[in-house]
């Protein structure tokens, strides 16, 4: 194994997930896409390409990738949209959704009428627990609520786009529907599609995919005329490969031993500390801190960052030895939100990035390195 940190995606284990979500846009009538702000690494698709028609964007950025990468344009939805930026992102948009009606009527005519126009609503209704994630929690800046709509939309409105869910499952779905549908089918007879967004973990293994699609097939039969799209992020890239690090030093203060890493949760896994989440650490179990187990006695280590900021570390894992420097620590399942939102802070380069093909060999996409962090300084 390299000795520098490094991302690796597995084509095995991405095809299988591509697969079930091919299978599941067959059986179920939909069209499912991809969520750049999940899973954006434009070497990977040549390989979903295989599988997926479109892609889902929310930046100029993100619209070009899908134009100029994907080779498609873009179902594009952003909170709000700049004058600058606006005529661009049409360029590379097959359909394009407004956050408010303020945006729709400040902007709608400068979309060509090769582009579908749809509306972001909110039905008011997530189960989402965390804040952070969830995009109906009151106050939201999300979307347009039933009572601001019109009785008739305007003519050139042909889709809603709704997103409520975060790695959620199909009961869920099933019973945030319930909730769409109470509050905006009045006005389904004027669309010709409709986006349930992201957050659908049809990957997950314990996910019930004959379920959603039985869901969806009844969606299609209550509003036979709509299309049905999903753009989940995490689902394509879930499970698909780890993020391996190396302890570059241990220190221990009051008794809590720290394995301090060559990687940064703050600027490589974010979302740990944002959400937060402990990730699965292979050959080590998590131990919460309330557990009265000897740290001398039981290899208990934080694993700590190699940034600044004083929060950088998560822990506690219990591991079977003593750790070493040199020693790899794999966080597993390190593919999704995470080469799309790394960071530069302190300097710290982002991990390299491989795809471990079907074959056993190892590519290397891409390495970081000073120039990198420069240039974001231009």
């Amino acid at each position: 194994m390299r000795h520098t940190p490094i991302y690796i995606i597995e084509e095995q284990r991405l095809r299988r997930n591509l697969s079930l979500i091919a299978s599941v846009a067959r059986e179920a009538d939909v069209e499912i896409i991809l969520a750049f702000k999940a899973f954006a690494l434009w070497k990977t698709f040549p390989i979903f390409r295989e599988y997926i028609r479109s892609t889902t964007a929310s930046s100029l950025s993100e619209a070009r990738l899908a134009l100029e990468e994907f080779g498609h344009r873009a179902h594009t939805y952003s909170p709000a949209y700049t004058d600058d930026e606006f005529d661009d992102i049409v360029r590379c948009s097959s359909h394009l959704t407004f956050n408010s009606l303020t945006q729709y009527n400040r902007l709608h005519q400068r979309v060509g009428e090769d582009v579908s126009i749809g509306l972001r609503v909110n039905p008011e209704y997530s189960e989402v627990g965390t804040l952070l994630y969830n995009p109906c929690a009151p106050g939201t800046r999300f979307g347009v609520t039933a009572d601001k709509l019109p009785e008739t939309l305007p003519t050139d409105i042909d889709g809603f786009h709704c997103h409520c869910h975060c790695e959620s499952g199909p009961d869920v779905l099933e019973r945030t529907l319930a909730k769409i549908e109470e509050k905006f089918s009045k006005w389904f007879p004027q669309l010709k599609w409709l986006n349930l967004g992201g957050g659908h973990l049809m990957t997950r293994s314990d996910y019930d995919t004959s379920h959603l699609i039985n869901i969806l097939k009844g969606l299609h039969s209550r509003y036979p005329w709509l299309k049905i799209i999903m753009e989940p992020g995490s689902a394509f890239a879930w499970q698909t490969g780890p993020l391996v690090s190396h302890v570059v030093d241990v220190v221990e203060d009051h008794g809590i031993k720290t394995a301090i890493l060559d990687v940064s949760f703050t600027c490589h896994m974010p979302d740990c500390l944002e959400m937060p989440y402990w990730p699965e650490v292979r050959g080590a179990i998590t131990v919460e801190e309330t557990s009265h187990l000897s740290p001398l006695t039981s290899y208990l280590y934080r694993l700590g960052g190699n940034s600044c900021l004083s929060g950088d570390f998560m822990g506690r894992w219990q591991f079977d030895h003593e750790l070493q420097v040199g020693e790899e620590i794999i966080f597993e399942d390190m593919i999704h939100y995470t080469t799309v939102k790394t960071n530069t802070f302190n300097g710290i380069s982002h991990p390299a990035i491989g795809l471990l093909h079907e074959d056993g060999n190892l590519e290397i996409l891409r390495e970081f390195g000073y120039e990198d962090y420069r240039n974001r300084m231009d």
